[in-house]
């Protein structure tokens, strides 16, 4: 009789707890925001969230208001839409808001480091240090010099100028990846390749085949993200991580010539630490994904909207050249292409600004913190809220003020010059006549703000600006719309198109 007593007593405890878990028994409390459960136990809104973000958030925004709490794959997130509050939320200290406990399971599951309690202040220090100030001044020149082999190496080579024919996101991604990846992880050594022109063929080479296995790794990344990969799908993912744990590996990094500070100062901090070599491989794999993974894509959609937009590719195009007339250089036929420094790229106002805008159109970040303890949150009508200990809470900027037209004017249309006034000055912006501190936020916000947004802005400014310098560009049907885009990666930043789109090109002179 007693052992039917124990087992019924632990049936009763499991059932219990497994309907705990599924959040059958999630009430709201006082001053807590609607709460949305949906109709299946555990998953909630996942599927709905997956296939659509922005639809799904704007009809809960009609439903609930500004600030509603909704179950998602077991986890409940109350997301914040109303952009006044977003200040408070990202100062808010980290023992009551955590940004590193969704990052850290993140990184785990999807480049399988474990991250140690300083790897944030390692990753910080080493990008204030090397991607901001006068590292950056040498990290654009790296990235010139990749850019001129992987770009421009033939310009003067006297050959006609013919059109050539490509996929415009293909060649976007492509070239702007290797060249970052070169700038940061290294060149092969001439001594080793025999000559200079023989390393510089094998960095295209190798380039080119590492890009190729990154973009079927990228392709599988939002699914991975979510643990939503069917099996075959996650067999291929395991494949990928253990090529880049390798090709990236601290014994072949450190065969490279130039690599840069702010690979080898993270690298020698993390050894420091106590964290082991294999486990620093995949550090690397990290910020390789950290770093390139949405540059080129954001290059792509600048020269697409350039492309669509002719009096923007005019006026962008005239400060080119403006700019390159006033270093004293001059693109010209069977030449050496022109050397594009840091101090060039800070006098584009009208390529920083059709840059903006293209992040507003397409940059569509999740910003997520942990709630440690129960927080206090007033919205801009006043009402006091309370956020619950062991929720999360979400800002997705892409809605809220990026596509809000309350805050931009017809905010489906690209407006190069959307961010600066005609003087020259940066545009203020408002909602219902105050003043707003956050208009688009592609870079996150607060302590979690990328630390690479200056390396990331440069390389892609300086990806176009050679483009437009050097060639002449258009669309193979110049009546195709720009394409749709891929609702699978709403909140890995930027987003990429359901299909590509063919270019052509050939040398200006």
């Amino acid at each position: 009789m007693v052992l039917w007593v124990i087992l019924l007593c632990a049936l009763v405890s499991s059932l219990l707890g497994g309907l705990y878990v599924l959040g059958v028994f999630r009430r709201r409390r006082p001053n807590e925001p609607p709460l949305d459960k949906g109709t299946i136990p555990w998953l909630g809104y996942l599927l709905e969230f997956r296939k659509d973000s922005p639809e799904f958030l704007k009809r809960m925004r009609r439903k609930h208001g500004d600030v509603f709490t909704v179950l998602i794959g077991g986890n409940y997130f109350t997301f914040v839409m109303d952009p006044f509050c977003f200040g408070s939320i990202v100062k808010e200290s980290r023992s009551k808001l955590d940004f590193r406990t969704n990052a850290t399971e993140l990184v785990l599951r999807v480049f399988g480091y474990k991250a140690i309690e300083a790897t944030h202040a390692i990753v910080h220090a080493s990008s204030v240090k090397h991607l901001m100030g006068d590292g950056l001044t040498v990290l654009i020149q790296a990235t010139m010099e990749s850019f001129r082999m992987l770009l421009l190496f033939n310009l003067s080579s006297g050959e006609k100028r013919v059109w050539q024919e490509e996929n415009l996101f293909h060649y976007c991604y492509n070239i702007v990846f290797r060249a970052g990846y070169l700038a940061l992880y290294g060149t092969e050594p001439p001594r080793g390749a025999g000559n200079k022109e023989k390393a510089e063929e094998q960095d295209r080479l190798h380039s080119n085949q590492l890009f190729q296995e990154f973009r079927k790794y990228d392709r599988l990344f939002p699914q991975l993200a979510f643990a939503l990969l069917p099996p075959k799908d996650k067999r291929e993912a395991e494949r990928l991580k253990r090529h880049f744990w390798d090709m990236l590996s601290m014994k072949k990094v450190w065969q490279k010539d130039n690599i840069s500070g702010w690979l080898s100062d993270q690298v020698q901090l993390l050894a420091e630490n106590g964290v082991p070599e294999y486990m620093q491989d995949r550090f690397m794999f990290m910020l390789l994904w950290a770093s390139q993974g949405n540059t080129g894509p954001t290059a792509f959609w600048l020269l697409l909207y350039l492309l669509k937009h002719p009096e923007a590719l005019r006026a962008v195009r005239d400060e080119v050249d403006k700019v390159l007339r006033e270093s004293g250089q001059e693109v010209k036929a069977r030449s050496p292409p022109v050397t594009v420094t840091r101090d060039m790229l800070d006098q584009t106002p009208l390529l920083d600004s059709a840059l903006e805008e293209t992040l507003r159109l397409v940059a569509a970040p999740l910003l997520v913190r942990a709630v440690l303890e129960d927080t206090s949150l007033r919205t801009s009508s006043g009402t006091e809220l309370t956020l619950r200990r062991g929720d999360r809470v979400a800002l997705f900027p892409h809605i809220s003020v990026q596509m809000n037209p309350e805050i931009h004017e017809e905010p489906h249309k690209f407006k190069y010059d959307r961010f600066i006034n005609p003087d020259g000055t940066r545009k203020v912006f408002y909602r219902n006549g105050k003043k707003l501190k956050f208009v688009n936020m592609p870079w996150g916000a607060g302590v979690s703000t990328c630390p690479g947004r200056f390396f990331a802005t440069a390389e892609m400014k300086l990806f176009v600006f050679l483009m437009l310098s050097h060639f002449e560009l258009e669309l193979v049907n110049e009546e195709e719309e720009i394409p749709a885009i891929d609702t699978r990666r709403w909140g890995f930043g930027t987003m990429q198109p359901v299909h590509d789109v063919r270019f052509r090109y050939r040398p200006r002179f």
